[in-house]
C-alpha cells in the first residue's frame, strides 16, 4: 500500500489542479472573455486569505512530492491513524472529492470563479450538488485533505488540514456576505434552506 499511495499521489494532485484550477480556468476564461481568477492583490485581509490559500496550495504540492522520494518517518507519522484500511479509505475519499468538486464546478457553468467577482453579477446556483450543498466544491476540497491525511497520517499532513480547513472556512464567510450583497432575499431564502457544507 506505501508504494502505491507515493505513485497515487502525486497523479492524483496533478490532475486534482489540472482538472479542478487550469482546465476550468482556461474553460470559463474563454466562455466569459475575462479571467475568472478574481484575488484581490491589496492590502486587506481577504487578499491575505488568498495568499493563505496559495501557499498552502503550493505547500501541498510540495508536500506530495517529497512524501513519494523520502520515507515516512521524515513527516512525524501519528501510529494511530496507520493502517491499510484507512489509507485506502483516505485514496478512496481523494478520488470520491475529485469527482465531486469536477460535477460542482461544472454545474457552476459560467458563475465559476477563483475568488469575489465585485465587478460581474453572477447566476446563483441552487440546483444539483448546490441544493444539498451552499459550497459543495469547497466540500470537496475538505474531504480531499482528510483523505490526504488518512493515506499518508502524519503531523505535515494534519497540518494541512486543519490550516486549509480554517483557510475555506473563512472564504466561505467572505463569499456569503458577497452572495448576499449581490443576489439579497434570494440568497437569504437558499441560505435558510440549505446546509452551509453538508
Amino acid at each position: 500500500m506505501e508504494l502505491f499511495i507515493k505513485i497515487f499521489l502525486p497523479i492524483y494532485f496533478i490532475l486534482f489542479f489540472g482538472i479542478s484550477f487550469v482546465a476550468k480556468t482556461i474553460i470559463i476564461a474563454r466562455r466569459i472573455k475575462k479571467n475568472p481568477l478574481v484575488l484581490p492583490k491589496d492590502e486587506s485581509a481577504y487578499a491575505l486569505v488568498g495568499n493563505y490559500f496559495k501557499l498552502c496550495l503550493v505547500g501541498i504540492f510540495g508536500y506530495v512530492i517529497l512524501f513519494s522520494f523520502l520515507s515516512e518517518s521524515c513527516f512525524l507519522p501519528i501510529d494511530f491513524f496507520d493502517a491499510e484500511l484507512l489509507k485506502f479509505v483516505g485514496a478512496s475519499l481523494m478520488l470520491l472529492a475529485l469527482v465531486w468538486t469536477i460535477v460542482a464546478q461544472n454545474q457552476m457553468k459560467n458563475s465559476w470563479r477563483i475568488g469575489i467577482d465585485n465587478d460581474t453579477k453572477t447566476e446563483l446556483i441552487t440546483s444539483g450538488l448546490f441544493s444539498i450543498s451552499r459550497n459543495p466544491v469547497f466540500l470537496g476540497m475538505i474531504v480531499s485533505l482528510v483523505g490526504l491525511f488518512l493515506a499518508t497520517p502524519n503531523a505535515v499532513s494534519l497540518l494541512f488540514l486543519i490550516l486549509g480547513y480554517v483557510l475555506i472556512q473563512v472564504q466561505i464567510r467572505l463569499e456569503e456576505e458577497f452572495l448576499y450583497r449581490q443576489h439579497s432575499e434570494k440568497y437569504l431564502d437558499y441560505f435558510e434552506k440549505t446546509n452551509r457544507l453538508l
